[in-house]
């Protein structure tokens, strides 16, 4: 057996993705395992963020480890307080406490040519690692609209996702900048205690009933009690979650059958018909995140609710401005604007021969097979450019990436590497590869304008393809695609 103890590994970050690693990497016998997170807990987004109505729009069972299902959730589609739990009972259970350490931001990350990377944190400690794997996710900064005076405004204001308790809204004047994932979340939650709630919507989304219904204790005990119904559930809800590569394949009938749903949606739902036009989509299904409410389509209905559709021009002392210069008075403004995707200005990564990480993805990110790039030896992304299949969930990437790291380091350990490193061959080949196939898809077009494709027009986010064929790129990986010293 392969002596690995004196491997030193970091992981950056506690959320699905890192627990999954540290969990691996536990398993292949890899003990000296450090893994960072900057908040008080593991559990990633779903610790850090805690706006109302916060919930997982994929389905409980199969938002979970597949090795750590979870007999015990309440419903088909759970909030963010059940997510957190679970997560952090899964560090528990994995083994991971003793390796957490919290409250603690990696301020950046420096190759020391030797095979190793020095950590600093913002407090001024610095660490020494023989492997690094970026486990930091991608819902963490808050993006905010390049618009003029959102320091004037008088009223109180934050981003969605940095939600502020502290202020009652009982009565109040609100204006929530956004109609996407957080803002469909948020703004049936808040709409019955609002004095009057104006939604600012730039452009329509798609958005799928989700059919949330709580399980009774009955199927709970079913669930505990035959640990195969939930692979049989996962099983089910992976071949429903399959039909989504259709839906956002170009000339594909699923695209149709969507859309029509998504309509017919709205035509029971709202009852204005000007509303109801201005909540149809102008671009197709995929090429904006697909989204579930079952709420937000009949919360429009209240009188105390107005659909702006139109952009924020600025904001004001008093409020808003809209593109057709409409004043709107408000008391909070909520920003529901999203986050900054992949987004490497967070740590300062430096690597061979002082390449900055920032600097080598400039605008148009880039990884081989979402989990490496050239000249940074032994880093890794847990989830990195182009390394999200959106026909699966977060969970199932996020194993198959920690498989496929953890089995690279036992190859490494075995052949007595130093350090190892993607060739660029490699990099360049795959990436070739990649981008012939992102305009079969909505999302990867270039006529499509979404956070799925950042100011450059490329698309770093998801991988073009489904997970069978992700999963058999990661099977094909070895140390032949990595120069070894």
């Amino acid at each position: 057996m392969i002596d690995k103890l004196n491997l030193r590994i970091a992981v950056i970050g506690a959320g699905p993705a890192g627990i999954a690693a540290g969990r691996e990497l536990l398993q292949r016998g890899f003990s000296d395992l450090t893994i960072f997170d900057s908040l008080s807990a593991p559990g990633g987004t779903w610790h850090l963020h805690s706006y109302p109505g916060l919930a997982c729009d994929v389905w409980a069972h199969s938002y979970s480890f597949s090795y750590a299902p979870n007999p015990n959730w309440s419903a088909n589609f759970v909030e963010q307080p059940e997510i957190q739990a679970y997560l952090a009972e899964c560090a528990t259970v994995f083994g991971l406490d003793p390796h957490l350490i919290l409250n603690t931001h990696i301020e950046s990350a420096d190759y020391q040519g030797d095979g190793t990377w020095q950590l600093q944190t913002r407090t001024g400690e610095s660490y020494v690692f023989d492997i690094v794997i970026n486990a930091m996710g991608n819902q963490h900064t808050p993006r905010f609209p390049d618009v003029p005076g959102l320091d004037l405004f008088l009223g109180d204001s934050w981003h969605g996702t940095r939600w502020n308790h502290d202020v009652d809204l009982t009565g109040k004047r609100v204006v929530v900048v956004g109609s996407a994932a957080s803002a469909v979340q948020i703004i049936p939650e808040i709409a019955p205690k609002v004095g009057h709630l104006t939604v600012l919507q730039r452009s329509a989304n798609w958005i799928m009933p989700r059919g949330r219904k709580f399980y009774t204790q009955r199927q709970i005990h079913r669930a505990r009690r035959y640990p195969a119904l939930i692979k049989l559930i996962r099983k089910w809800q992976r071949l429903l979650m399959g039909q989504v590569e259709y839906a956002v394949t170009k000339g594909h009938k699923r695209m149709g059958q969507f859309e029509s749903r998504v309509l017919r949606f709205i035509d029971r739902t709202v009852d204005d018909p000007v509303t109801r036009k201005a909540l149809v989509p102008s671009t197709p299904y995929g090429c904006q995140r697909g989204l579930v409410s079952d709420d937000f389509y009949p919360t429009l209905n209240r009188p105390n609710v107005d659909l702006v559709a139109s952009a924020l021009e600025e904001v004001t002392p008093s409020g808003i401005v809209t593109a057709e210069k409409r004043a709107i008075e408000a008391d909070i403004i909520i920003y529901c604007t999203g986050y900054r995707i992949l987004d490497f200005d967070r740590i300062k990564v430096t690597g061979v021969s002082g390449t900055s990480m920032a600097d080598a993805m400039g605008d148009n990110p880039r990884a081989h097979k979402g989990i490496a790039v050239p000249d940074f030896p032994n880093y890794f992304f847990a989830v990195g450019p182009n390394g999200l299949v959106l026909n699966v969930s977060y969970f199932v990437t996020a194993e198959q990436n920690a498989e496929t790291i953890a089995r690279l380091l036992v190859e490494k350990e075995a052949g007595n590497a130093k350090a190892i490193e993607v060739k660029k061959t490699a990099f360049d080949e795959y990436n070739e590869w990649m981008a012939d196939r992102f305009g079969r898809f909505t999302w990867g077009a270039s006529d499509c304008h979404s956070y799925y494709r950042n100011a450059a027009g490329h698309a770093p986010f998801l991988f073009p393809g489904n997970f069978k064929e992700y999963k058999g790129l990661h099977e094909e990986i070895s140390l032949e695609d990595y120069n070894t010293t």
